[in-house]
């Protein structure tokens, strides 16, 4: 049976370079989900302020292949060694579907999007296509003595992020805290270490910065 669509979210993430690679890990990151015209009765979200979290089910948009693989090479593994891709959260897979937990924090209702929900702690591009919502329930969807494999190592990672004060001269106090923590969580792979420029966009800004030995410099930031 084919699935469609019912909403897109809109994100500060313009391309994929940069995007936290799980949900949460920035906390202070919004983007607003907007329904589809069929989506927008709202019955369908009769008691979803009850709750604090949900889970999107969603589309690596930017990922379709032809093919699958049956293991992918994790970029914090070093980008050698592969894994089962059904022991990962690789974007790259058979179906493209994407899972992520975020904070519900406001419900909106105006006349030209119907409702939408805004939500914090966001790991996706913007207009990525959500194919469902589902609350996130605490007494069985938190497992406290959980394993996860390699990706307990790095819950806790963060790299050195040094900067001049005047680059951020013209920045919102949220957007300042919201690059530092997207450079703070590396997102060059880790076997790239090599002393270069690297670029990504968050919301209206073109940050350029320089890592080397788990060190970053912020280089500049452009308004674009």
């Amino acid at each position: 049976m084919d699935i469609k669509p019912i909403a897109y979210i809109k994100t500060d993430f313009k391309e994929k370079f940069g995007i936290p690679r799980q949900s949460g890990i920035i906390e202070n990151i919004k983007g607003e989900i907007i329904f589809e015209k069929e989506f927008r009765n709202p019955e369908a979200f009769r008691g979803i302020e009850e709750y604090s979290h949900l889970w999107l089910i969603f589309d690596f948009c930017e990922n379709h292949r032809e093919k699958w693989s049956p293991t992918v090479r994790p970029p914090r593994l070093g980008g050698n060694k592969r894994v089962g891709v059904f022991a990962t959260r690789s974007p790259f897979r058979p179906n493209n579907l994407g899972l992520s937990c975020v904070k519900l924090e406001t419900i909106k209702n105006d006349k030209n999007n119907g409702i939408s929900l805004i939500v914090s702690g966001i790991d996706l591009l913007d207009n990525t296509p959500i194919y469902d919502i589902k609350p996130y329930i605490p007494y069985c969807d938190c497992k406290t003595d959980a394993t996860g494999s390699f990706s307990d190592q790095f819950k806790d990672y963060k790299i050195g992020v040094f900067y001049d004060e005047k680059i951020f001269e013209n920045i919102d106090f949220d957007t300042k805290e919201n690059i530092i923590k997207i450079i703070e969580q590396n997102p060059i792979p880790s076997y790239k270490n090599e002393k270069k420029i690297y670029k990504f966009i968050f919301s209206k800004y073109e940050i350029s910065f320089e890592i080397f030995n788990e060190k970053a410099e912020i280089l500049n930031i452009e308004k674009i």
